[in-house]
């Protein structure tokens, strides 16, 4: 088993006394955020030492390699991006303090997601259409190695994918921005270009998400086990529990617990650190 540590700023005592608590014989540098510390044994005082020295950690299989997955999929708002849109589309109407608590609420599991979008959705009625182009336009920012990371998932070989509780205005965009191969969100009623406070269709929430994630799996043709999903909030479990690798970004406690991964200090491209 390999133990991959990685942070903003790693002291070589911290890994010293990593690699002695988890029993691990060689320290091997990844890069200057990231080590691998080889033939460790999963202890329990590795999380505990970890969580006070701000160190993101992982216990890993040995020669597992990007090249042996064919699909990654991630969430877009909070994952993908480092801004909720649509807590930034309320901004621009006024009640973003409403719509934003809302959100914390659904991510942390306490409201259904489709009830949760409806209620604010429904805020955001009367809003210019326009608006939506300058959230694009001012507000939209990348979480922190997005872009290497998904550079070396496509060099690896694989397919990309954007899947969002959010809105397609967004995820159309930042597709053909970033290259991704598939993308899938849920698309805001427009009435006389304003926001008509209603989404068409079936809502895409928890279920739509694993729904859309197996659809494309199996067009593919590939195994649950060649797949990895990101997410960071509860909408996010059912897309993360139908991958054969999950990582929970920066996410709720409750995503945390039930992923097989969590990155809560490194950006996204620390993700490729945990495969060899």
């Amino acid at each position: 088993m390999n133990l991959i540590i990685q942070g903003i700023e790693i002291q070589n005592s911290d890994l010293r006394e990593l690699a002695k608590l988890a029993g691990a014989n060689h320290i091997e540098r990844i890069s200057g955020q990231a080590f691998r510390l080889k033939n460790a044994d999963r202890r329990e005082h590795v999380a505990r030492y970890c969580a006070e020295a701000e160190l993101d950690f992982a216990f890993v299989e040995p020669m597992v390699r990007l090249t042996g997955f064919g699909l990654v999929a991630m969430d877009m708002d909070s994952t993908l991006l480092a801004i909720e849109s649509i807590d930034e589309i309320a901004d621009m109407q006024g009640v973003k303090a409403q719509v934003a608590e809302i959100t914390q609420r659904t991510m942390r599991g306490e409201i259904v997601f489709a009830e949760s979008l409806r209620q604010r959705t429904v805020l955001l009625r009367g809003l210019e259409e326009d608006a939506l182009q300058r959230v694009y336009d001012e507000r939209v920012r990348l979480s922190p190695g997005a872009e290497k990371m998904l550079l070396q998932m496509k060099l690896a070989g694989l397919k990309t994918m954007v899947i969002s509780g959010g809105f397609t205005f967004f995820t159309d965009r930042i597709k053909s921005r970033l290259g991704f191969d598939y993308a899938a969100a849920n698309t805001l009623e427009i009435e006389n270009g304003k926001l008509a406070g209603k989404v068409l269709g079936e809502i895409m929430g928890a279920r739509g998400k694993a729904e859309v994630l197996n659809k494309v799996r199996e067009e593919l043709g590939l195994k649950r086990e060649q797949v990895i999903a990101i997410g960071d909030g509860a909408n996010d479990l059912d897309m993360m529990e139908a991958a054969g690798v999950s990582v929970a970004y920066h996410a709720k406690p409750i995503v945390q617990q039930k992923a097989t991964y969590a990155l809560n200090h490194v950006g996204l491209d620390g993700i490729i650190n945990l495969f060899e």
